[in-house]
């Protein structure tokens, strides 16, 4: 048949942990029909989900040049990349510079697979990923058993017409195979049941589901502001500070942390500035855009605002009292009670947690926000915000899953600023 000289790759990359198990997926798209022309998944070991993605660009890459019956030409293809990594697709397009040593060789070996001038990139919403996605996800649970991914046991391409012809290609790490044998191995494929795309799975940590990889929190407290050492009440309600030359320097070693571990995706800021210009360091460093959640913002405590705990207890005793006893109390003078700050950050958990599903997301916010997500996330009184500590520039994470679980993996970390 006459090879398309146009092409759409859908390509996607994940990590069980970041580190952790990954994989990659990608498709071929005919843009005219809508046809599946390629597949690929690699089951790639332990990687981070930056890692994992320009795996699966490149394996798309490489699958559109294997259907090209004489290698790319002078005048052609046309390739359109799409994929829900703002990174991958920044950095391609030559905007975002790439700093991490792990992504520099990916990304020059996608480049020369086909002659730039032939790809475009453009970044999707995850929602339009699903094809790629369901692939990574595949080459992962092959991964979880010991096994490489197999296109007979694929149910990635069931949305799309029954008489697309997949070719299936060889993984990154090997050279490009032979494309007809590999569609014929599709279409073989195709004949599959069509019962297996309706199991329902199971869920539960009981059961010990698969639930694919979880939307995690890094949670970075702001550096120190010239408040901080002093434990004043700091919130919303305030002069809202700026960090002072101790909270900066926390602020970069925060950068230079987060740089060096490679797993950070996506950053989100509360829009209080300590926030802001500690969010700001490390996108800088890792070449992202910070995202300003207003939910993220600290609690607003009203009278409180610059005081010390001593000198509210001198001045509003009752209320302090009526504060620690109930998270319903609000602080003097209009501030927000505790119960109020919590449906607050929830309501912003759950909006973060479908927006990222899947991805690892640094979150720059404050005390009492993060305080909550661990709270909520244990299924603790709110009176265990009071028994937790969280210094300045101090590291937390948290993974939510499939199922609505969620998973504390880390409290008050500060080995980076030793």
């Amino acid at each position: 048949m006459t090879r398309p000289r146009r092409f759409v790759v859908e390509a996607d990359g994940g990590s069980r942990g970041n580190p952790g198990p990954a994989g990659y997926g990608a498709v071929v798209i005919d843009p005219t029909t809508g046809e599946t022309l390629a597949e690929a998944a690699e089951y790639i070991g332990v990687a981070t989900n930056n890692v994992a993605e320009y795996k699966g660009l490149i394996a798309g890459l490489r699958a559109v040049r294997a259907l090209l019956p004489d290698g790319p030409a002078d005048d052609g293809p046309q390739v359109r990349v799409r994929m829900d990594s703002k990174l991958v697709v920044e950095q391609m397009s030559g905007r975002w510079k790439i700093k991490h040593p792990d992504m520099k060789p990916l990304a020059a070996e996608a480049a020369r697979v086909l002659p730039a001038s032939a790809v475009t990139y453009e970044w999707i919403p995850r929602e339009k990923n699903k094809h790629a996605d369901r692939l990574a996800n595949e080459a992962m649970d092959a991964g979880k058993r010991g096994k490489q991914w197999e296109p007979s046991s694929s149910t990635a391409d069931l949305d799309t017409p029954r008489s697309a012809v997949a070719a299936v290609l060889p993984p990154v790490s090997g050279p490009p195979g032979d494309a007809a044998a590999g569609a014929a191995r599709a279409r073989a494929a195709l004949n599959r049941p069509a019962a297996s795309a309706t199991a329902t799975p199971q869920v539960g940590w009981g059961a010990a589901p698969d639930l694919g990889a979880p939307a995690t929190f890094v949670l970075l407290r702001h550096g120190e502001t010239a408040l901080t050492p002093q434990k004043r009440f700091s919130g919303s309600g305030g002069t809202d500070p700026e960090l002072s030359a101790v909270g900066r320097g926390q602020a970069e070693r925060a950068a230079d942390a987060f740089a060096a571990r490679g797993t950070v995706q996506e950053v989100v800021s509360s829009p209080l500035r300590r926030c802001r210009e500690t969010a700001g360091a490390v996108a800088s460093r890792l070449g992202l855009e910070v995202r300003i959640e207003e939910g993220l913002r600290e609690t607003d405590f009203g009278a409180w605002e610059g005081l010390t705990f001593g000198e509210v207890r001198e001045r509003y005793g009752a209320d302090l009292d009526a504060w620690l006893a109930s998270a319903k109390a609000a602080p003097t003078g209009g501030g927000e009670s505790f119960a109020e700050v919590a449906r607050r950050v929830a309501a912003t958990r759950d909006r973060l947690v479908t927006r990222y599903a899947g991805r690892t997301v640094l979150v720059v916010t404050h005390v009492t926000p993060i305080k909550t997500l661990v709270r909520l996330a244990l299924g603790a009184p709110p009176e265990a915000l009071f028994r937790m500590e969280l210094s300045a520039a101090s590291v937390s994470a948290v993974a939510y899953y499939a199922d609505g679980n969620a998973s504390v993996r880390l409290l008050n970390d500060t080995s980076h600023l030793r």
